[in-house]
């Protein structure tokens, strides 16, 4: 198998190539490292510095890697409150990159990809869990922008025959165990990193946001998923739909919510090294609870989670943070 991977040298898309590589398949990166890591890049990928938007460029990577079979798509840019603030930027990236993508696979008749998605395109949770045929109303652009790139494809399918995969998932997180490659953003917006630069030295305390949420400790609830399990999800979707698979959409989670206490608390136990709270109010639009159901990603990808203990995650992530405290520079 051949895969491209746009964004494969971010931090879901990194973990996926080095887990595509081991399973021994054939891997070109696409990436403009605006935000991704050169470093972060397995030394067996093809790697092709560029941007999405620009389709001269994806032409002629398409013109040199002929077979590709699939596509696997992290290209999109992921920060909530910047979404809200230059929503326009998120329109230009993640809506019109993804336009000039399809153009060109569509000239070069590559036919099946994965998409990264998220949660976000629900928005504000009917119900917990959260299944693929709830309702989405976004509350933000990054959300609304995800969402809309969804519609992209299955109204390209429509049209084309082009066949994907969208995997909304809940909160990444975690490192490869192979202690190479992990979560390293500017800004830090994900809340286990952020925790653990209060015991690397990076920060003095970490904020808690709410503590008077329905929740059984007054803190929001999440799902939180490993790094590796997510990257094993989309291999999966990718040979789904070399299968045949039609097009479809699949919720990847835990299917168990942690709260920011016990988040916290068991990073404490993971590097022990105490770490200090700042309780304040809360933020507008954070849901007291968020979590997966991800029954139908099991039964019809054959997903099954092999990293979901709370402490293995932080570990790993622990691991990477505590011997790589400046992320990529420090290698």
């Amino acid at each position: 198998m051949k895969v491209l991977v746009l964004g494969g040298a971010g931090y879901i898309g990194s973990h996926t190539v080095y887990e595509l590589i081991t399973s021994g398949a054939e891997v070109v990166i696409i990436d403009s490292l605006e935000t991704g890591h050169i470093k972060a890049v397995h030394p067996q990928a093809k790697f092709y510095k560029g941007d999405i938007r620009d389709r001269a460029f994806l032409d002629s990577v398409f013109e040199k890697e002929k077979g590709i079979d699939a596509a696997i798509h992290f290209a999109a840019y992921s920060l909530v409150g910047e979404s809200m603030t230059n929503p326009l930027k998120y329109y230009e990236n993640n809506m019109y990159g993804t336009m000039v993508l399809l153009q060109a696979m569509t000239a070069h008749g590559i036919d099946k990809i994965v998409f990264s998605s998220t949660a976000a395109t629900y928005g504000e949770p009917e119900r917990v869990p959260i299944l693929e045929t709830d309702k989405t109303f976004p509350t933000n652009t990054y959300g609304e922008t995800k969402l809309s790139m969804e519609k992209m494809f299955k109204w390209t399918a429509n049209a084309t025959g082009l066949r994907y995969v969208s995997l909304r998932y809940f909160n990444a997180c975690g490192a490869h165990t192979n202690g190479l490659i992990g979560e390293d953003h500017n800004p830090e917006s994900h809340l286990i990193p952020i925790i653990l630069q209060v015991p690397n030295g990076k920060r003095d305390s970490i904020s808690v946001f709410g503590t008077d949420y329905d929740t059984p400790d007054g803190t929001c609830i999440r799902d939180y998923i490993h790094v590796l399990d997510l990257a094993s999800a989309h291999i999966l979707a990718a040979e789904y739909l070399m299968k045949g698979g039609e097009s479809n959409i699949f919720n990847l989670g835990n299917g168990v919510g942690h709260s920011v206490k016990q988040v916290i608390e068991t990073a404490e136990e993971a590097t022990g090294l105490a770490i200090k709270t700042v309780y304040g109010d809360r933020r507008a639009g954070d849901p007291a609870v968020l979590i997966a159901s991800s029954e139908k990603a099991k039964s019809v990808l054959g997903w099954k989670p092999k990293h979901d203990d709370l402490e293995e995650i932080i570990s790993t992530a622990w691991n990477w943070h505590k011997n790589h405290p400046n992320g990529f520079e420090d290698k």
